[in-house]
Parts: C-alpha cells; sequence; structure tokens
C-alpha cells in the first residue's frame, strides 16, 4: 500500500489549509518525532500558514471593494470580534 502524496497546498481552499495546519501543528507539539519528518511537518506547516494568510488577505480585499459609501466611495468596514458571531 503507497501513502498518496498531500494536495499542493495552493489548491487547498481556507478551510481545508487551516484544518490541515491545525493537524500539523498538532502532530509537531506532540513530539516524538524523527528529525526528517519534523522538518517536513514545519516546512508543510509555513507553507499552510501562508496560504491561510493569502486566502485571508484576499477575502478582505473583496469585502472591503463591496463595501460602499452612500455616494458609491468605497468605505472600509471595521469588523469586530463580536460582530462575527
Amino acid at each position: 500500500m503507497t501513502e498518496q502524496a498531500p494536495p499542493a497546498v495552493d489548491e487547498l481552499t481556507f478551510d481545508a489549509a487551516l484544518a490541515e495546519l491545525e493537524r500539523t501543528v498538532a502532530e509537531l507539539e506532540a513530539g516524538g518525532l524523527p528529525l526528517e519528518r519534523t522538518l517536513a511537518l514545519y516546512e508543510r506547516g509555513v507553507a499552510l500558514q501562508q496560504r491561510c494568510e493569502r486566502l485571508l488577505g484576499d477575502a478582505e480585499l473583496r469585502v472591503r471593494r463591496l463595501v460602499e459609501g452612500a455616494r458609491g466611495a468605497l468605505a472600509e468596514a471595521e469588523l469586530r470580534e463580536d460582530d462575527a458571531g
């Protein structure tokens, strides 16, 4: 039985990248891994974190473009944690 390679980071959705990042961090925190596995996980984790940041930045830009002021000018909307849920 051969192991399938994980999907390319640049093809992951935000939710998939974040879920994999959380699993990766948990595995690293558990410890007891060989050095090569630790390095591979760390590198993948960094790539996943960058993917999440890039997707969040893109989403923020899209939201800013959609929020229009009364005269059609773009306006930033302040989002607070208590507004999210």
